[in-house]
Parts: C-alpha cells; sequence; structure tokens
C-alpha cells in the first residue's frame, strides 16, 4: 500500500476493504481473508489489520465471529457514513512506548520522595482494585501521569497527557478495550512496582527498560487478548452444546 495517500495507515486499508465490500468482492455471508494474508496483500502488519478491521467493525460492516473469523454483515457503514477515524490503538501503544520510555528515563534522577510515594500508593491502589478495571486504569492513567510530571518538562508532560487523552476518546480503542476487557485483561501490579524501583534507583537505562518492557507488554497482551477471546468464547459455546445434548 502507497504511503502517499492521505490518512492513517489502517483508516486507508479499512477504507480499501470497505470499498471492495460495497463493491461486492466480499459480499454479505462471506468471510474476509485470513489477518495474515491481508497483511502481505496490504503490505502492512498484523495490528494495522487488527485496526482497520476494528474500525469495519465500529461501522457495522463485519463482525468477528468466535473462533471462526471476520465475516461481512453489511455493504454499507450505519448511518450511511464511515465512523470518524482516530488514532490506532497499536500505533497508540507505540507512541506512547517512545515518549513515556524516556519520559521514565528523564524522571529517574529528578524525582524526589513525594513523588514515590504517590506512585507507591497508586500500586496500592491498583492491586486493591483487582477486579474492578475501570478504578484500576484510572490509577494506571494517574501512575504514568505522575511519571511525567516527575520530568519537571512541561512539554514532555503535555505529549504524555495529549496520548492518554487520544487513548480516551478513541474509539477504536474504546472497543479494542472492551474486547481485552472482556478477555480479563487489565493492568499488571507487578509491572507497575518494577517501574517504581527502577525510578527509586536514578537509574535512567534501568527505568526506561521497564517502562518500554511495560508497555511492548501491553501491546501484546491486547494483541493476544482479541484472539484469546474468541477461542475461549468458542470453547464456551462446544461446552454449553455438549451439555445440552447430554441431558436428552
Amino acid at each position: 500500500m502507497q504511503n502517499s495517500d492521505n490518512g492513517r495507515l489502517y483508516e486507508r486499508v479499512a477504507r480499501d476493504l470497505g470499498a471492495k465490500i460495497s463493491e461486492g468482492a466480499y459480499p454479505i455471508g462471506s468471510r474476509l481473508p485470513a489477518e495474515r494474508n491481508l497483511a502481505q496483500s496490504y503490505g502492512v502488519s498484523r495490528p494495522t489489520i487488527r485496526e482497520a478491521i476494528i474500525a469495519l467493525e465500529l461501522d457495522g460492516l463485519v463482525e468477528v465471529r468466535m473462533g471462526s473469523g471476520v465475516y461481512v454483515v453489511a455493504t454499507e457503514p450505519e448511518g450511511g457514513e464511515q465512523s470518524q477515524a482516530d488514532v490506532g490503538p497499536f500505533e497508540l501503544i507505540e507512541a506512547r512506548r517512545a515518549i513515556e520510555g524516556e519520559a521514565c528515563a528523564i524522571a529517574a534522577p529528578r524525582i524526589d520522595k513525594a513523588a514515590l510515594a504517590e506512585l507507591d500508593a497508586l500500586v496500592d491502589r491498583m492491586q486493591s482494585a483487582v477486579g474492578d478495571i475501570p478504578a484500576q486504569e484510572t490509577a494506571d492513567r494517574q501512575f504514568h501521569m505522575t511519571i511525567a510530571q516527575a520530568t519537571n518538562n512541561s512539554a514532555i508532560y503535555n505529549a504524555v497527557e495529549t496520548l492518554w487523552d487520544a487513548r480516551a476518546r478513541s474509539p477504536q480503542y474504546r472497543l479494542l478495550s472492551d474486547k481485552a476487557h472482556s478477555a480479563g485483561v487489565g493492568p499488571i501490579i507487578d509491572e507497575h512496582a518494577a517501574i517504581v524501583e527502577a525510578l527509586r534507583s536514578g537509574d535512567a537505562a534501568e527505568a526506561r527498560r521497564a517502562m518500554v518492557s511495560h508497555l511492548s507488554r501491553v501491546l501484546e497482551s491486547l494483541l493476544h487478548a482479541t484472539e484469546v477471546q474468541e477461542i475461549e468464547q468458542a470453547r464456551a459455546r462446544v461446552a454449553a452444546q455438549r451439555q445440552q445434548f447430554s441431558l436428552k
């Protein structure tokens, strides 16, 4: 896919797939090619294809079916128009990994005891809120913003805040989050605790490494969750069917 087109990469893929659906290349009831094949066809990564599928889901054009694939369910977007495109969830995490990794490195030699105590308290709050993902995620945002504040650099703080605002605003990210939450994905306490310890050491390289490792794991878990969810639901369906037949 040529990079000279306007729009985000996933948006260009979604727009092309949407046009093919509208033109009948993929009729209603048909299954889209496998994610790997689409990635090869468009010359993009599988996360980009995943973002494009999410955009098509939001438009009501496709449905991701449990353990089966992505099926066309309509030829035109709901309401007649494509949903508003926003930052893709995987490109957002990639940006966070780059920017927050450096923010953590910069904060390491500058962070004070009060900020470290606040981070400790936020880790405790995440721990006590296990099972309450919205509460955990509120503490999670505050955790990352506290680190950004500890850089004593307003430009870095504003950049991190912008990324978190985009995360909250993006309908694509919200749909992915819903899928991840259904699969039980939430903030990992140990990873946040490791970031605090790296900051407490004052070692910039170690702090960067801890943050980058954490956000790389977030990326992997979101990719995994959107696949595992289908497998687990398929297993549940099979188990229910077996139970139903055993009662007959």
